[in-house]
């Protein structure tokens, strides 16, 4: 009965997830992969959670617990970069993110002991890099892709730069940002766990606006100043990194700095790449063949 009640809990998340666009294909893995990341109670919670944005006090009428307990139960999770949480007119709403761009790189964005992070990530792997149906599902549904690339700012000219708008920049999500937090890179930091890792650098995954303040506020990324991130962006630039962020004009919540061989982005754009995972920009770039590999 036990067991029974444990994959009920797991596969009416799976059912929650799979609400989102961008949800989870249910399987063994996946199952494997939320036991790790949530209990069975918070498992069942979590799958009543509405979609939009809700308060304690709701969260409170709908798992028909008292407050103090369902605050307190909504800022552990919180905390584990399960949910985020927004200020907002002085109340705290709590949102569940999408398991990817959401609380499965979360879970690998900082080094931590209350989970065993390379069995979680050997289990991503075979759910995202071995399987297949997950990252098909992430980068192929839809009308309109989850991520884009931004434009590789070094690279333009004077001329060129002219025809770049604010949006396509880096540099200006930076900029325009109310809040800024970097992390580890989930997608390096899951392979060095599975030994392919490669050398680009790891802590530099970044996060913005109401993201980064939830997830700094509880120490899933460190708080940094726009100075610091535009130094983190040069260093991606001179690492040959790829900037693919959040596929939205406004209020972008992250970047990640990808390379080829590690990220689940650059590596859906070759997998999938007659299906354009991927919301590419304006530019066509030009090979060098004497020094690309």
């Amino acid at each position: 009965m036990a067991h029974t009640t444990l994959k009920t809990s797991y596969a009416s998340l799976a059912d929650r997830l799979n609400r989102f666009p961008q949800g989870a294909p249910p399987s063994d893995l996946l199952f494997r992969i939320l036991s790790m990341l949530f209990s069975e109670e918070e498992a069942g919670l979590v799958s009543l959670m509405p979609i939009k944005p809700f308060t304690a006090r709701k969260a409170s009428r709908i798992w028909k617990k008292n407050l103090t307990e369902t605050q307190n139960l909504l800022d552990e999770l919180a905390g584990r970069g399960i949910l985020v949480d927004i200020e907002q007119d002085g109340e705290s709403l709590y949102v569940l993110p999408p398991p990817m761009a959401g609380f499965f790189e979360f879970s690998l964005m900082r080094v931590r002991d209350d989970i065993d992070q390379k069995v979680l990530s050997e289990l991503f792997y075979q759910y995202l890099n071995v399987e297949e149906d997950f990252v098909r599902e992430l980068f192929t549904q839809g009308q309109t892709q989850l991520g884009r690339a931004f434009v590789h700012e070094p690279a333009l000219s004077n001329e060129n730069a002219l025809h770049v708008l604010d949006y396509e920049r880096a540099s200006e999500v930076i900029d325009s940002a109310s809040h800024i937090g970097v992390g580890r890179c989930y997608c390096r930091h899951k392979m060095e766990h599975v030994g392919k890792a490669c050398s680009a650098p790891q802590d530099i995954c970044m996060t913005f606006n109401v993201t980064a303040a939830s997830l700094t506020k509880h120490g899933v990324a460190r708080r940094i100043e726009k100075q610091e991130c535009h130094d983190l962006l040069q260093q991606a630039y001179e690492s040959n990194l790829v900037q693919f962020g959040e596929n939205v004009r406004e209020q972008v919540n992250f970047i990640c700095n990808c390379c080829g061989c590690c990220c689940e982005a650059m590596l859906a754009a070759r997998r999938f790449a007659i299906l354009n995972p991927v919301h590419t920009t304006n530019f066509i770039p030009v090979i060098d063949e004497d020094t690309c590999n």
